[in-house]
């Protein structure tokens, strides 16, 4: 299948980076409960500041001061939504941005559902694998847990109809990663797969494109740059690391360093 979609460039990847670096903005974080401290450190290294606040007395007083929010349904129980409802409902009154990031959505009915109903209080952006996409657009999925069985290729027709539906910048990642605002797909094509095999990453990218809507002038570009700082900077780490242990730090270090200079030159020498 032939997709029609625009490859983003190193130029706009340094120019979202600096606007965030400008910015600092400050993250709601509501992720699953393996990879808070990971999420943590990413958002910190990459020059946002995160705060995990997930009591249902304070999320919603949060929700509406705070940057952006990410809503993650991966470690997910009643108390749990009902404060991440609380949230989304606060951002959306608010006009705080929010990412919903549908874990293992398609494969177990209480996250599936809780998902979908998340979604009546409009997501800035979603952002998941392909079988996550396509059980949230309603289409069937083969998805195992977090790992997603059909390519993020599969997965752009229903990303597309799933953004014209909720008004959401929609982001199918995997080896190729779409981003489309339900007309335009803009394609980030680096990463490594060895990030696959660090728990948290693909959390960490959803709080790392809430960072990067925060007050982002143009919110398709902001999420395909949040998708594309990431994966160079797993491609950088896999060149500095000898296994996912020294990879995970290599990952923090490389999101730490990497400047707006450097990607102008990556681009200057491509």
């Amino acid at each position: 299948m032939t997709i029609t979609h625009t490859p983003v460039t190193y130029q706009q990847l340094a120019g979202e980076l600096q606007r965030l670096r400008d910015n600092t903005p400050l993250v709601h974080v509501m992720t699953n409960e393996v990879v808070q401290e990971f999420t943590a450190n990413v958002l910190l290294a990459i020059g946002a500041a995160p705060a995990m606040i997930v009591a249902e007395e304070e999320a919603g007083e949060f929700a509406a001061i705070a940057s952006a929010l990410l809503i993650n349904v991966g470690t997910l129980y009643p108390a749990r939504l009902a404060a991440m409802k609380i949230a989304a409902a606060a951002a959306q009154k608010a006009g705080t941005p929010w990412v919903l990031d549908p874990v293992a959505v398609g494969v177990l009915s209480y996250r599936s559902d809780a998902a979908r109903e998340l979604l009546a209080f409009k997501p800035a952006a979603i952002r998941g694998n392909a079988s996550e996409i396509l059980a949230l657009a309603g289409l069937a999925a083969g998805g195992r847990g977090v790992d997603s069985t059909a390519s993020s290729q599969s997965a752009v027709k229903a990303a597309k109809q799933l953004a014209r539906d909720t008004g959401a910048i929609v982001a199918v990642t995997g080896e190729t990663d779409y981003i489309t605002d339900g007309e335009r797909v803009l394609a980030t094509l680096w990463g490594h797969v060895r990030m696959t095999r660090v728990v948290g990453t693909g959390c960490a990218l959803s709080a790392v494109v809430a960072a990067f809507l925060a007050d982002a002038p143009d919110r398709l570009l902001a999420v395909a740059a949040a998708c594309g700082i990431l994966g160079v900077c797993g491609e950088r780490a896999f060149d500095c690391s000898e296994g996912t242990g020294s990879f995970k730090m290599s990952f923090l270090d490389a999101l730490t360093v990497i400047a707006p200079a450097q990607l102008r030159t990556a681009e200057d020498n491509a």
